[in-house]
This record gives structure tokens, sequence and C-alpha cells, in this order.
């Protein structure tokens, strides 16, 4: 009997001990430089900004322009970007970047004033306008067209804004924009409406996902701070997850961060920005699968050829 309480009592005191450098591990200890975007790529990451994670220290660049060169000279250890960005900053970094998760996927919707468009057949022979000529826009927007078998005489405008306002005006019939430039034109004109969800249509027509935006790390800084990264994507879900579960809070820590100008603008567009986390195999599938299409549309997209497996963490 008393061999039984003493195993029993050992078994005991190693749980405990196992418990204890289990939870030690989870405990953040280094300082992470984080780079996010305005907009739906950095919206996920805004419940981590603040004094609850001091360990983070996150800034909010206006443009993947703005952002890119820091990431590049080192200022930044992590970044919330475009998905063909990752793929660029990979190939011009020599493979030393890594792909932590999927944080956005898709934003984009086309817009109507009037009630002609019910699906994607129906914009052929229209005249679309749209933004993102180059990026990522426009290769999902052809690659729809090519699926659907639509032909459409597409005018690229230079900025968001610039078509939400012509929507809302009445002056563009059928426009392309994300999020959450939709929510603003809406909520210009009685008249425009939502016609198309374009990732509804991508999951219709595409075995991959539709992918926009992600978290990457540099591959050095993840290989000297595995533990510190593991914490970072742990805390980074969670972020993601309030977000989505907590609209009226979330709009207004992301407003207060300028990650969009206005709590009532964050509040109605948070539903239809698809913020979400993914990591391991599953990023893996999704991420490279989105990458071959981009690919396939035109290779420097991605910075001229695609990343090799160890461009994917955890996977």
């Amino acid at each position: 009997m008393k061999k039984l309480i003493s195993f029993i009592l050992a078994a005991v005191m190693l749980a405990a001990c196992l418990t204890f450098v289990s939870c030690a591990k989870k405990e953040q200890t280094t300082d992470i430089r984080i780079a996010a975007l305005k907009g739906p790529t950095g919206m996920g990451i805004v419940k981590l900004i603040g004094d609850e994670y001091p360990h983070y220290s996150v800034s909010i660049e206006s443009s993947p322009d703005a952002l890119a060169p820091r990431f590049i000279s080192g200022d930044v250890d992590v970044a919330c970007v475009p998905i063909n960005l990752a793929s660029v900053l990979y190939n011009k970094l020599n493979g030393d970047v890594q792909v932590l998760a999927v944080n956005t996927l898709g934003v984009l919707f086309m817009l109507e004033n009037g009630n002609e468009i019910g699906e994607f057949k129906d914009l052929d022979g229209k005249h679309i306008y749209a933004t993102g000529q180059g990026a990522t826009p426009e290769y999902i927007l052809n690659y729809l067209m090519k699926k659907n078998g639509v032909e459409a005489e597409v005018e690229y405008v230079g900025e968001h804004a610039a078509l939400a306002t012509m929507l809302a005006s009445g002056e563009a019939q059928i426009g392309m924009l994300p999020q959450p430039n939709v929510t603003a034109a809406l909520a210009g004109s009685e008249d425009l409406r939502i016609a198309i969800d374009l990732t509804a249509e991508w999951d219709r027509v595409s075995e991959t996902r539709l992918v926009q935006g992600v978290v990457i790390a540099r591959k050095s800084f993840v290989e000297a701070n595995k533990n510190a990264i593991d914490v970072f994507l742990d805390d980074y879900k969670a972020s993601a997850e309030f977000v989505n579960a907590n609209v009226d809070e979330a709009a207004k820590l992301i407003a207060e961060a300028e990650i969009l100008p206005k709590e009532g603008l964050a509040k109605a567009a948070i539903p239809g920005c698809n913020i979400t986390f993914i990591k391991g195999a599953d990023m893996k599938a999704a991420v490279s699968g989105m990458l071959s299409v981009l690919f396939e549309a035109d290779a420097k997209s991605v910075g001229g050829q695609l990343p090799a497996d160890d461009f994917y963490y955890g996977a």
C-alpha cells in the first residue's frame, strides 16, 4: 500500500511539473516588432496592440510599398501582408521569409447600381470598373472571368476611394471593390447593392481558397525564437477570433489604431472582411494553391518563381 501511495504521489508531482513546464513555454518573453496594414489585412491583430501584450510592438502602415522596405531592412520581425508580397519578399530575400498563417480570405465584391447582375455570367459584355490593376484583384477577376467564360470590358481606377465615389454617385454602374470600401460606397447610395460575393464565386469554381492576406516573418528570426513565434500565433488566433466575435468592441479598437478611419465603418465592414486564422498544413495548401493561380497569371506577381517548402512554417 505504501508503494502504491508513493507511486501515485510521484505521478501527481510529475504531472504538476509537466503542467508547469507547459505553462512556462507559453509565456511570452521575446519582444517582437510587428508591422501591419490599414484595412482587412491588419484588422485581425488589433487585440495585440496595447499594454496587455507588452512584448509586441505593432505599427500600422498605409500601404505595402511603405511596409516592405521596413521588413527588408530588418526593422520589423513579423508582418501582415498581401499573399503575393509574401512570395515576392521570399524571392528577394533568398528564402529568408516564412509564412506563419493565413489571416485574410477574400474581401472583393461586385457592386451594381441596378438589379441586372444576379450571377457572374451576367457580367458578360458589361463594362466593369475595378481597382487593383497589376495586383491580386486583377488576377482574381481575370481568373473568374475565364472560369465562367465571361468577356467584359474592364476599366481600372487608381484608387479604391475614387471608385467608391463613382459607384455611390451613379457615375459607375458596375464596379469591383474590396472591403471596407464596399461598405463606404454602399453607405453613400440607396441604389447601390452587392451583386456578387467574389469569394463565394471563387469557392464555386476553384479548388483553391481565395487567400488575400498572410502573416510572415524572417526565417532567421523564427529559427532563433521558435517558442516566441508559437506563442505569438496562439495570441494572434485569439485576436482574430475576438474581432469576429466582438464586433462592437473590435470596431472601436480598429478605429483607435487607425486601421480604419471610423468606428462605424469598421463595425459595418468586419463581417465582410473574412478575417481568419489558418496555420500548418491547411495554411500551406491554401497559400500554395493561391500562389499557383497568381504565378500562372503573371510570374512577376509572386517574385518570378514559387516558394519552396521551407516557405511554410509548421507545415
